[in-house]
């Protein structure tokens, strides 16, 4: 009998210490929160471009050469630092750009060297401990999926590596020996240069950007402030906006390789009311060196003489299509080379003989080209000078340059048609291939003292000889790069019956000269 008591008492004890711990279990334990990594997270730099942060050696004021130091230092030699790049010279103390000028790089040495010019000559001596700095910002979006919704009074919390050592949010790029020890510059950051999309229909604001410090990184505190949003949406995060970006680190200053990324992580963490952890991933963003592609393209300038035949065909092969007229005129008289223009036997006088060469001329320059002509002198006799009145051909030994009906010089347009006109001038037609000459002494065109539809509408080539050089006249030109500018250049002479026999000649000069 006592025994069977005994035993109903110790049942009745286990069944009141079984209830109460299920009472603890339940009521009084708090349900622990299941944290779990979003469905899926990536981040995205607008800027991949790591800062260049350099030691100054030397620059004077006044001139643009800047040399760097080559050690200690994030960067140690001018690799990464580009031409059109904006530097800024800063002191340590790191209160500003110098003077509060930023300068543009003009020039950087050969691989691996330490000196580089600016654009602009500095307009103060820099110093052995100045820093050579150019800052490279940008954008950070981070996009993650829900594993978990976020309730109401929920947040979002994003926190991105800050620079130990260094001020966080001073505008600077930062540096450190490790990327542990590294970070990225808030460069004053603001709520509102943070923004959110989501496609859960709630309301999420940016409620506090806070800079990290010397036992903290930067935070970014976005809350929610209605219901809930749910499980498997997705949310973007964009960090940075055109006014102000988040500054890129420097290299880290120990075991850094050109080429190859300081990797940094940014943690990204979905809270509850009371600040647990619903969903959080780390997020690997890998700055880098950014790649300087350059080329060098020769300066190119192909400048062609051809001969032109009398039936207007070309002398060389290939040179230029057979038109159907050159200046007017149908046939020449005699046939050019791309050497000479050799009118033989003159046997009629106050009688005009004709001859035509083709130029042709191609070029890469950015402000195109001009070809330009010139003459040693008047044909002289035996090739002497020309002396003594110009216009009488006994007296001066020489055939004169043609004037035309009355104007036409070397800088002065006028019709080449009377035979009785004796001397030498020359007319130019478009080629086949680009048209017009530049002056437009085009038998066809009204230039100057031209008639409205001349025949042979000339000038004369500017002579190289006199006291007073004339001054070389461009024939044809082109203001861009062109693959193939062309036009023929023709010639007319004819001489009086009182004309001295004897050989008589000169030397022609085009002079194509290419403006990069």
């Amino acid at each position: 009998m006592k025994k069977s008591l005994f035993r109903k008492i110790l049942v009745t004890i286990a069944v009141f210490t079984l209830a109460i711990a299920i009472i603890f279990v339940k009521i009084i334990l708090p349900k622990k929160i299941k944290s779990a990594n979003f469905t899926s997270a990536s981040a995205t730099m607008s800027n991949s471009r790591l800062s260049y942060y350099a030691g100054v050696a030397s620059g004077t004021s006044g001139q643009t050469l800047i040399t760097i130091d080559g050690s200690a230092n994030p960067d140690n030699d001018t690799d990464h630092l580009f031409i059109k790049d904006t530097v800024c010279f800063a002191p340590s103390t790191l209160v500003g750009c110098r003077d509060d000028i930023a300068y543009t790089v003009a020039t950087v040495t050969a691989v691996d060297g330490t000196t580089f010019n600016t654009s602009a000559a500095l307009t103060t001596s820099l110093e052995a401990t100045d820093f050579a700095i150019s800052t490279q910002s940008g954008t950070l979006s981070l996009t993650f999926t829900l594993t978990n919704d976020i309730p109401l009074d929920g947040d979002i919390l994003v926190t991105i590596p800050m620079a130990d050592s260094k001020d966080g949010n001073d505008g600077f790029p930062d540096y450190g020996a490790t990327t542990a020890l590294n970070g990225f510059d808030l460069n004053s950051l603001a709520t509102g240069d943070v923004s959110v999309t989501e496609s859960c229909g709630g309301t999420f604001s940016v409620a506090a950007v806070t800079e990290g410090s010397v036992a903290t990184d930067h935070t970014i505190r976005i809350d929610n402030s209605t219901g809930a949003c749910a499980a498997s949406s997705v949310i973007t995060l964009t960090i940075g906006d055109s006014d102000t970006k988040i500054i890129n680190p420097a290299p880290i200053t120990t075991s850094h390789t050109q080429g190859l990324a300081d990797v940094y992580t940014v943690n990204v963490k979905s809270r509850d009311g009371s600040d647990n952890t619903l969903d959080q991933s780390d997020m690997l963003i890998a700055p880098i060196e950014a790649v300087f592609v350059s080329v060098t393209v020769d300066e190119t300038l192909s400048f062609r003489i051809c001969g032109v035949k009398a039936d207007l065909s070309t002398q060389e092969a290939t040179c230029f299509s057979t038109p159907a007229t050159v200046c007017n005129q149908a046939t020449l008289s005699v046939a050019s080379y791309a050497y000479s223009v050799p009118f033989g036997t003159i046997t009629s006088t106050d009688t005009f003989y004709n001859a035509a060469q083709y130029l042709l001329v191609s070029t890469n320059a950015d402000a195109g080209y001009a070809v330009t002509i010139q003459q040693t002198d008047q044909m002289g006799k035996d090739g002497l000078a020309c002396a003594g009145n110009p216009t009488d051909p006994v007296t001066t030994n020489c055939i004169p340059d043609n004037p035309g009906d009355a104007t036409l010089n070397f800088d002065t347009s006028d019709d080449c048609d009377t035979a009785a006109n004796n001397g030498l001038c020359f007319s130019t037609d478009s080629g086949p291939v680009t048209g017009d000459p530049t002056f437009a002494v085009k038998y066809s065109v009204q230039t100057n003292d031209c008639d409205v539809t001349p025949t042979f509408c000339a000038r004369s080539a500017a002579d190289q000889e006199p006291a007073t050089p004339e001054t070389p006249q461009t024939i044809i030109s082109a203001t861009t790069p062109i693959a193939s500018s062309d036009a023929f250049v023709c010639w007319r002479i004819s001489v009086d019956a009182l004309q001295p026999a004897g050989y008589y000649y000169n030397t022609v000069k085009y002079i194509a000269t290419a403006t990069f």
